[in-house]
């Protein structure tokens, strides 16, 4: 048992290091890491996530950013104070090495696959659809099944293909709630016929290609990529703010705050993950001129001015039009496109959406191989992923394997699956890197890095912050806190609903919701989608469905609680903690934010994590455990 916690020491990691370093480039300073940094973080957060988040705090969305800057540099904290002591490529996974033992270190090491090798899965797709828009804008469009994968265009095609044998026409199904499965119908109708039906997303696979390609190239040509892609981004951005900033109206800032902070807060979660990206930076360490001094400014930085961006971003689009506009998937582009004057940026933000989405895309692709070759060297996997090419000084066999990582699954895989999958594993390494340093902080003899985290007595401040929390809670928040401990019903999930609906009951509502707003509805879950909580509860009782599809109640709400709970658990617990081992709050606050965020997922993602880590688990006890170099070791 005890070798299942078997630990390496800073100066085994360092000395192991030392042999290794000359076979990467040391190419990388401050600047680089910045642009690295900001690659990782402008991308769909600045293009997609910031008009749902808009849309639900009004105008005050501005502090949501400023919060969570907050929230992510509690984490950067940690990141940066390890990037200094251990100053190698392998990040969260040689942290937690060092501070919880082999097991950890493999759990967070399979974690980080979620995060960078299936969050490109997420990216390679999402870029698909924004160059495919793209085209479709100037003119060239792509058949259908050239632009998604073969399952969901079978599973359009089943769903229409049942439609049509209930009398309906492709014409009556474009105006209903089927609108959306039709392009997928197209798209495995008319594929190509070569012993089945050839769907595949060409663009998708095509920058993975392209971008593992440059990143087995080597760093330093990546690094020059990367940069003038930077460059490009923030220029874009900058001009949407100068000139946006002439077409402001400040009276669209008014209500500031129009769902007060529980609106604010609503958009939490999509806004903290517009920043996840900046612990790549240290994977990166091994081709760092100076890590030690480099790496942690470079995190801090790129957090800062991403932070600034976004912040006056989100004042230019809430001035512009009026917040209630914004729940779209492509905001900017909205926004300039409501004003005839700026409808020349709508062009401008398209290609850049597109170029931020492969700079992101780089940046992950360059994390996850370094990590797979730290894990070799460790002998938790082949040696061959710890190979490095003779020329270009990359970790040759780990990118090329990531590249199909990648590619394989995009023939296949379902958007969403890959995004829930993605964000936990994000959080649950940060969670554990901030446990380390709280860990160390509570050992005086452990050894530590050339920058050091302020040290806060938790004891001190966790109280006082809790006492605020309550009083919270009780006054402002008081029905959120009544409906939540009561276990009150509560509107049912807008999939669920409208996918357990009868046709009849389906025509009934659009008829319904027809005559409430006096205009048509064609699309009846995207309606659904855009009100807020509290307009989405109202509107549910005045359609003529029965009562028990409209409301969740007991178990079926209670369930969705259980991470909550779990995470009150471990608040209060570290609490007691601080008073009787030295805790600091910078990394507790870190660990704490990462958690309340885990806590916000679904149980879907809950439950696609852990089915995730039992097979990292099995395949640690099959090879890791027993090809481990510190097997001998206890």
């Amino acid at each position: 048992m005890s070798q299942l916690f078997r630990k390496k020491t800073v100066e085994s990691i360092l000395a192991e290091s030392s042999k290794s370093q000359t076979s990467l480039h040391k190419t990388l300073g401050v600047r680089d890491l910045t642009g690295f940094g900001i690659a990782a973080i402008v991308g769909a957060g600045i293009f997609s996530t910031i008009g749902r988040a808009s849309y639900e705090g009004g105008p005050a969305v501005v502090f949501l950013f400023l919060f969570t800057a907050i929230a992510c540099a509690f984490t950067a904290f940690a990141y940066a104070e390890f990037a200094s002591l251990v100053p190698v490529s392998g990040s969260a996974y040689t942290y937690s090495y060092v501070a919880f033992g082999e097991l950890f270190a493999w759990v967070i090491g399979w974690a980080l696959i979620m995060e960078y090798a299936i969050g490109n899965i997420v990216l390679a797709i999402s870029w698909s659809d924004y160059f495919t828009t793209l085209l479709a804008g100037m003119g060239m469009h792509l058949p259908e099944w050239m632009t998604m994968d073969y399952f969901t265009a079978k599973a359009g095609f089943e769903t229409i293909t049942n439609q049509l044998a209930k009398g309906q026409t492709l014409d009556q199904l474009a105006t209903s709630n089927f609108a959306q499965e039709i392009p997928k119908y197209l798209a495995f109708k008319n594929a190509p016929q070569i012993g089945f039906n050839l769907v595949v997303d060409l663009p998708a696979l095509m920058i993975t290609f392209l971008i593992t390609a440059l990143v087995y190239r080597g760093i330093n040509e990546t690094r020059k990529a990367s940069n003038a892609m930077v460059v490009l981004k923030i220029a874009v951005v900058l001009l949407v703010i100068i000139v946006g900033a002439f077409y402001v109206n400040p009276d669209n800032w008014n209500p500031f705050a129009p769902n007060g902070i529980s609106g604010v807060l609503a958009g939490v979660s999509s806004v903290f993950f517009a920043y996840i990206g900046f612990d790549a930076i240290s994977t990166t360490a091994e081709e760092c001129k100076n890590p030690k001094r480099d790496l942690p400014r470079g995190i801090f930085l790129s957090i800062i001015i991403c932070t600034v961006l976004y912040i006056l971003i989100a004042l230019v689009i809430t001035g512009i039009v009026h917040y209630s506009e914004l729940n779209v998937g492509d905001p900017l582009a909205y926004v300039f496109d409501k004003v005839e004057d700026l409808r020349w940026l709508s062009g401008v933000v398209a290609i850049s959406a597109v170029i931020a989405m492969a700079s992101v895309f780089i940046v992950f692709q360059i994390g996850q191989p370094r990590i797979w070759m730290t894990m070799s060297r460790d002998g938790l996997l082949p040696k061959r992923f710890s190979r490095v090419h003779p020329k270009f000084k990359t970790p040759s066999f780990a990118t090329i394997f990531t590249g199909f990582v990648v590619g394989f699954p995009i023939l296949f895989t379902d958007l969403q699956l890959m995004v829930d999958a993605c964000s936990i594993g994000t959080l649950f390494a940060f969670v554990l890197v901030c446990a380390a340093v709280i860990r160390m902080d509570g050992n005086p003899n452990a050894i530590r890095g050339s920058f050091k985290t302020p040290f806060v007595d938790a004891k001190i401040v966790m109280p006082l912050i809790t006492v605020a929390l309550v009083v919270l809670c009780f006054t402002t928040l008081k029905d959120d806190t009544k409906a939540f401990f009561g276990n009150a019903p509560q509107p049912m999930p807008v999939e669920t609903f409208v996918s357990s609906l009868t046709t009849k009951e389906l025509k009934d509502s659009y008829t319904t919701l027809s005559a409430l707003t006096g205009g048509e509805i064609n699309h009846l879950d995207d309606y659904l989608a855009r009100l807020t909580p509290e307009e989405y509860k109202t509107t549910l009782q005045q359609l003529p469905v029965y009562e028990d599809k409209k409301m969740e109640k007991g178990w079926d709400v209670f369930k969705h609680k259980i991470p909550l709970y779990i995470f009150m658990v471990i608040y209060f617990g570290m609490i007691i903690r601080s008073f009787f081992k030295r805790t600091s709050f910078i990394p507790l606050a870190g660990m704490l934010c990462c958690f309340y965020m885990m806590a916000q997922l679904g149980l879907k993602n809950w439950f696609i994590f852990l089915i995730w880590l039992l097979i990292g688990l099995v395949v640690y006890f099959i090879y890791g455990y027993r090809h481990s170099k510190l097997k001998y070791k206890i």
